[in-house]
């Protein structure tokens, strides 16, 4: 059975937005596995995503204290159907990113990352597939506030798809 996938990052709760839309709750809720690839900011909204959530795959980001640090941790990996998925905040500069993470992360089948709130949807040479949702609370100098959705079966990730966030 193909396993639903949110992905998410920068949230920034309550330091860029007071809370997070309604639009991306109801994805949360309607996801199998969510990713949040860290800058939650505050426990009280892991708490919730922990809640809310079927199953949360969690990493911190720069902007996450100690106490966020105590119960996350700075990268993770998973397996879901047959596919290796690594998640981490915060890769560097855009510039030789599919290199330097092809040797980071040589297990992975898919990166799933943040910090930048870049939308970033590429494949190294050795085809990892490196996924940076955005951010749904605080666009940058992005035309809108994103996140991800797609969908795992089989040993393939598929239907891939950058969501605008629609303002309540």
């Amino acid at each position: 059975m193909p396993l639903r996938l949110l992905l998410i990052s920068d949230t920034h709760v309550p330091t860029r937005a007071r809370i997070l839309p309604a639009q991306v709750w109801t994805a949360v809720e309607n996801a199998d596995v969510v990713f949040h690839a860290g800058d939650w900011v505050t426990a009280d909204l892991l708490d919730e995503f922990e809640r809310r959530s079927r199953r949360l795959v969690a990493v911190f980001g720069n902007n996450d204290g100690p106490d966020l640090r105590r119960r996350l941790t700075e990268n993770v990996a998973v397996t879901l159907h047959g596919m290796n998925f690594a998640m981490v905040h915060e890769t560097g500069p855009a510039k030789v990113r599919e290199e330097r993470c092809d040797e980071a992360f040589p297990d992975a089948d898919v990166l799933v990352f943040g910090h930048s709130h870049i939308p970033w949807d590429t494949t190294s040479a050795r085809g990892l597939r490196l996924l940076n949702p955005g951010s749904p609370t605080d666009r940058r100098r992005q035309p809108v506030c994103t996140y991800m959705t797609a969908v795992v079966d089989a040993g393939q990730l598929l239907n891939v798809e950058l969501v605008e966030v629609r303002k309540d």
